[in-house]
């Protein structure tokens, strides 16, 4: 069901990409440009909270707080919205040391560890919006994600994009390095489901299945790529997301190897 809706955060990689379904599915939305106080002068509809810092969140700390906490606390506490749905991460579990954890596990947090800056912006963004909003509002943590378009962040998507070009491939990792991956398009689907379903607080958007950069380098050298791997470090795996409440949504994300074979199986087409 179409509606009305507010992405904060359109222009990033994963609003980008939310932006384009909803408007394909019929939706009007409003994509506010950085500090746009348009936010508190209409109506917002559902509102999907998509603004945060990755990988420069170490060199840039007030920049993380503020985009992960302080503008969700003013928007909650000024704005006018029917609900709230806030991308978190699963990287708050990292100090969890469980095979696999559940939503409804408490976090371990070190605030002496400036490297945290992350996590506890996140948490904090987390607790406003399931505590202050009235029963309106959802959390999605989410794995990581990827996808093969121009600029998409993180190690595997620029993995994907090496081998557009390349047929040898040497990584700067370990094939040891295991990591949830779920497709840019499986997290879209589950913001989606989480705005229009009754909330769920929080859940995890993540396939549930950690894989290894050997494991996916398989399925390369079985395409017909060759990779090596510039490292052989052995780092304590992640704990494992439980997707129950996920699937619960009617949201089943698609294995990484297989969206990752069929990628490969076209770029030879």
């Amino acid at each position: 069901m179409a509606g009305f809706a507010t992405i904060v955060g359109a222009a990033g990689f994963v609003g980008r990409r939310l932006k384009a379904r909803l408007e394909n599915a019929g939706w009007e939305v409003f994509a506010p440009p950085r500090g746009d106080a348009g936010l508190f002068r209409r109506d917002l509809g559902v509102v999907f909270y998509c603004a945060g810092l990755t990988a420069d969140y170490d060199t840039r700390p007030f920049d993380t707080v503020e985009a992960h906490a302080s503008l969700v606390s003013e928007l909650i506490r000024r704005a006018s919205f029917s609900r709230l749905v806030y991308t978190s991460s699963t990287r708050l579990y990292d100090g969890m040391r469980a095979a696999t954890v559940s939503e409804a596990q408490p976090l371990v947090l070190d605030p002496t560890d400036p490297r945290r800056v992350y996590d506890l912006s996140k948490a904090l963004g987390e607790n406003l919006t399931i505590a202050r909003t009235g029963g309106r509002g959802a959390v999605a943590r989410l794995s990581n994600v990827y996808h093969w378009a121009d600029e998409a962040p993180g190690f595997l998507s620029a993995w994907l994009i090496m081998a557009q070009a390349n047929r040898e491939l040497t990584l700067e990792s370990s094939p040891h390095v295991a990591r949830d991956y779920i497709h840019l398009d499986d997290v879209v689907t589950a913001l989606i489901a989480l705005a229009q379903g009754e909330p769920a607080g929080i859940v995890n958007v993540a396939s549930g299945e950690l894989v290894t950069n050997g494991e996916i380098a398989r399925v390369f050298e079985e395409e017909g790529w060759h990779v090596a791997f510039k490292g052989e470090g052995r780092p304590l795996h992640p704990p494992n997301a439980d997707v129950a409440k996920l699937r619960a949504l009617g949201v089943a994300p698609e294995g990484v190897k297989d969206v990752v074979r069929r990628y490969l199986k076209g770029l030879k087409a």
